[in-house]
Formats: C-alpha cells, sequence, structure tokens
C-alpha cells in the first residue's frame, strides 16, 4: 500500500490516509481504500476500524491536479465513477464497524468517506464541505444528503460552504468535536467499547442499520426482528445471557 498504513492491536484496526499533502482522493487512493476494507471485512483478529487522515487534513477531496489535462479513452469515465461508487461501498458494507476520526477539513470526497463511516467523531480544527462547485464538477450531494438537512445541504452544494466543527457537533452530525490531541484517544477508547462486544452481534448490528436505512417502518422493523432470531442462535448469544445471569464479563468467541 503506498496511501494507506493500517495497524492492527487489540482487534481494533487503525486505518490511515496518508496521501500528502491534503490526502486527496486519487484513483490509486480508492483502489487502496476498497483493498483495505475488504480484507478487514474478512480478517477474524478485526473487530472494530478507525480511519483518520495524516497530518491536518483528513481528505481535501478529489486529487484534481492528476486530473487536470487527463486523456481519456472511451469507458475511462464510467470506469472512474464506478471506482468512486465503490470506494464507499466497500465501508457501507463492510463487516466491520469503522469509526471515522476526521480531524481536519474533509471535502468532497472526503466527505464521503466520513460519511460511510458509522460513527463520526472529529478534531475543532474538521469542517465537512462540497466544493465542487468551484472546481467545475458534481457529487457527493447524496453522501451530504445522509448527515445534513434540505437546506444545509443545498446550501454547502451552491455555495461551497464549510460547516466547522463546532456546527457538526450542535447538529449531531458527529459525536465530539475534541482538541486535536484527544481525537484519537477518543476514537480509540469507543473502538475499544465495540471491540469488547461479540463480534457477531457488532456485525449484525452493523447490517441491520445499514440495511433498515432506507426501509420503512413495518419492513425495517421485520428486518430487525429476523436478525434477531437469527442470533439467538449463536453461541456468543447464549453466553451474553448466561454471563449476564451470573454477573460475570461474557467471554466471547465469534461463534
Amino acid at each position: 500500500m503506498n496511501f494507506i498504513k493500517t495497524e492492527v492491536k487489540d482487534h481494533i484496526a487503525t486505518v490511515v490516509i496518508d496521501a500528502p499533502p491534503v490526502n486527496a482522493v486519487s484513483f490509486e487512493l480508492m483502489k487502496e481504500i476498497i483493498a483495505t476494507f475488504d480484507a478487514l471485512s474478512e480478517t477474524d483478529d478485526v473487530r472494530v476500524a478507525v480511519l483518520t487522515g495524516a497530518g491536518k487534513v483528513f481528505s481535501a477531496g478529489v486529487d484534481i491536479k492528476s486530473r487536470v489535462g487527463a486523456q481519456y479513452q472511451p469507458g475511462d469515465r464510467l470506469a472512474n465513477a464506478r471506482l468512486a461508487r465503490e470506494m464507499s461501498y466497500c465501508m457501507i458494507e463492510c463487516k466491520k464497524p469503522i469509526i471515522a476520526a476526521v480531524n481536519g477539513p474533509a471535502l468532497g470526497a472526503g466527505l464521503g468517506l466520513a460519511s460511510s463511516c458509522d460513527i463520526l467523531v472529529c478534531s475543532e480544527t474538521a469542517s465537512f464541505g462540497l466544493p465542487e462547485i468551484d472546481v467545475g464538477l458534481m457529487g457527493g450531494g447524496k453522501h451530504a444528503m445522509r448527515l445534513f438537512g434540505h437546506s444545509l445541504t443545498r446550501r454547502m452544494m451552491l455555495t461551497g460552504y464549510r460547516v466547522p466543527a463546532s456546527e457538526l457537533y450542535r447538529l449531531g452530525i458527529v459525536e465530539a468535536a475534541l482538541p486535536a490531541a484527544e481525537l484519537m484517544p477518543y476514537a480509540l477508547d469507543m473502538a475499544a467499547v465495540i471491540a469488547s462486544k461479540s463480534p457477531i452481534a457488532s456485525r449484525t448490528a452493523k447490517h441491520s442499520a445499514s440495511t433498515i436505512e432506507s426501509m420503512g417502518l413495518r419492513d425495517g422493523y421485520r428486518f430487525e426482528q429476523t436478525l434477531t432470531a437469527d442470533l439467538g442462535r449463536t453461541e456468543d448469544s447464549r453466553e451474553s445471557m448466561r454471563a449476564f445471569a451470573e454477573k460475570r464479563k461474557p467471554v466471547f468467541t465469534g461463534r
């Protein structure tokens, strides 16, 4: 990997975007994101991931410089657009929960990366924005709609407005807006809580949340009930109930 650094410790995978100077999203970075989270989905030792950026920027969005003067062959644009979609899908569909530790601006495709995570925390220097209007591009609006309301999403799309960390926290977009030095310890503490749970339960909860997001109440609740019944047949579920009754910490085996 040239742009993604991954470290696994205590069932937590720390994934760092390291593409100086601003962690711009190139086609190569997209491929590495996909490969990384696909691998984490199938790594039994990993129960949760924390995604952050190296330096002072989470991700400034699409690598515009690499596109200036680029020569496209028929089909290239379609393939590139598909790659960008898969970068988000690989995170949304990752079997392991992902915490975004947004250490600075998350713009355009960077906002897409953050919104594809399950839990968001940020530093006081973070901001979310859609600058595509200023560089002759479009995209990211649907990702923003998962986080923001009608008017603010359109303000971002039409003006390039960047929502600061204080506003992200006030609106409930992020769980915390912290001094830079406190961001990763906070994210890793939260990851440790998730890692202490049954990996089957965490995987099922993420799958449930991602699926019911676009469902109505009746179908969504029915889907959850089906997963609950399936989860109840696992050894981890039985261990959870035994531990509760015996007033001890459960020991999970992932079965």
